[in-house]
């Protein structure tokens, strides 16, 4: 008997949430060493291919599908998107980082990394607040203050959610190249040395593509 299988294949970073990454990546933890059991787990949260179908799978199904998601999911590197809408509310992006409050800053930096992990949405409701005032490419947030409830973010795509991440390891980056043009005939103080080594190891984990993690279908 012949068992249809209607699977939902994201074909970008919108139409995979937070939440379905942040699962996925959680039970990959527990077996990064059965690249079989990654191989369905991946394509079990991000198309709803029950695990027990991955190895009744023809190889030209199978390759159809890790092909479909390999077309994708080596570029992270997704451009900033300043206003996004949730739930029909504008949200904006902190529109000078400069002028952030010290409020604000001081609730970011409490986390010790800065990337996507469990505290990704608590940083995101931080950086995106409602717009209460727009004019053309202008806009105006809400004040910051303390808001527990993040689970908004739980909800939106990871276009949304890369494209902050890689707007600040982009900056990062020139920063850092800034710092060390500007000192390569100077004498560098011992923490500031101390700092720019621990920027370079931090920056190529940033840039490592989550699909190297997650499946290397070229295997």
């Amino acid at each position: 008997m012949v068992k249809e299988l209607t699977l939902n294949i994201p074909t970008d970073y919108s139409g995979i949430t937070l939440k379905k990454w942040l699962e996925l990546q959680k039970e990959l933890e527990n077996y990064s060493d059965n690249e079989q059991a990654m191989n369905a787990l991946i394509l079990y949260h991000l198309c709803g291919l029950d695990v027990e179908w991955v190895d009744k799978l023809d190889i030209q199904s199978y390759n159809l599908l890790t092909n479909e998601l390999n077309g994708f999911l080596n570029n992270t590197k997704l451009p900033l998107q300043k206003i996004i809408n949730i739930d029909g509310i504008e949200y904006g992006f902190e529109p000078n980082l400069s002028q952030m409050t010290y409020g604000a800053f001081v609730d970011i930096t409490k986390f010790e990394v800065f990337t996507i992990d469990k505290n990704w949405s608590k940083i995101m409701n931080i950086l995106y607040r409602p717009i209460v005032k727009k004019q053309g490419d202008m806009y105006t947030i809400k004040p910051y203050e303390i808001d527990e409830d993040d689970s908004k973010w739980l909800s939106v795509g990871m276009d949304i959610h890369f494209g902050a991440l890689f707007f600040f390891v982009n900056l990062s980056i020139d920063l850092l190249n800034s710092i060390l043009k500007s000192t390569m005939e100077t004498e560098v103080p011992p923490n500031i040395k101390s700092i720019l080594e621990r920027s370079g190891k931090l920056i190529p984990q940033y840039m490592n593509s989550p699909w190297e993690t997650l499946l290397n279908t070229e295997k």
